[in-house]
């Protein structure tokens, strides 16, 4: 681990009873629902994370429990280090709280994950789809979302054309 990082781990353990794991050299911290807005607070205030630069899910069913993780990573331009917070989330009904009132960015990403994933925002301030129509069912990034199996609309053989030479019409 970054021995910039491990003080700021430390912390994050002390305060939240986060637990933490590295994995090539990135350290991925697991923060509870009820805590991810005060960790994401101090990160921000008192450690210089002042960026949220990608906010995600993971889908892991068919797994048991939990389903999803919700992938925060964070970056500190001052101290020239980058951090992942994830929350794990049962699949019946993963909730989690907004993150808009630390970090403006998370308005278009929490609603993006409401559509491609069905997380629950609670307490965002615009909970509409952003990706999909309003009246589309399901959410398309989860592993159980059927996938339709529609014809493409064209194709191209290569079988036809010589690849040895340029592919022109005559």
């Amino acid at each position: 681990m970054d021995k910039k990082l491990e003080p700021i781990v430390k912390i994050v353990q002390d305060k939240f009873g986060a637990t933490f794991e590295e994995f090539r050299d990135e350290v991925h911290m697991f923060v509870k629902p009820g805590n991810i807005v005060a960790a994401l607070m101090l990160l921000r205030d008192e450690q210089n994370f002042e960026l949220l630069s990608a906010m995600t899910a993971v889908d892991y069913y068919p797994q048991s429990e939990p389903r999803f993780h919700v992938v925060y990573q964070l970056t500190s331009i001052v101290k020239n280090l980058s951090l992942q917070i994830r929350v794990p989330l049962n699949g019946s009904s993963p909730k989690l709280p907004t993150a808009t009132g630390v970090y403006d960015v998370a308005n278009w990403r929490e609603r993006e994950l409401l559509d491609m994933f069905g997380i629950e925002i609670e307490g965002h301030p615009d909970p509409r789809r952003i990706l999909m129509p309003e009246d589309h069912e399901g959410h398309p990034l989860r592993k159980d979302y059927p996938l339709g199996y529609e014809e493409p609309q064209f194709t191209f053989n290569f079988d036809e054309i010589d690849l040895g030479k340029p592919y022109a019409k005559e």
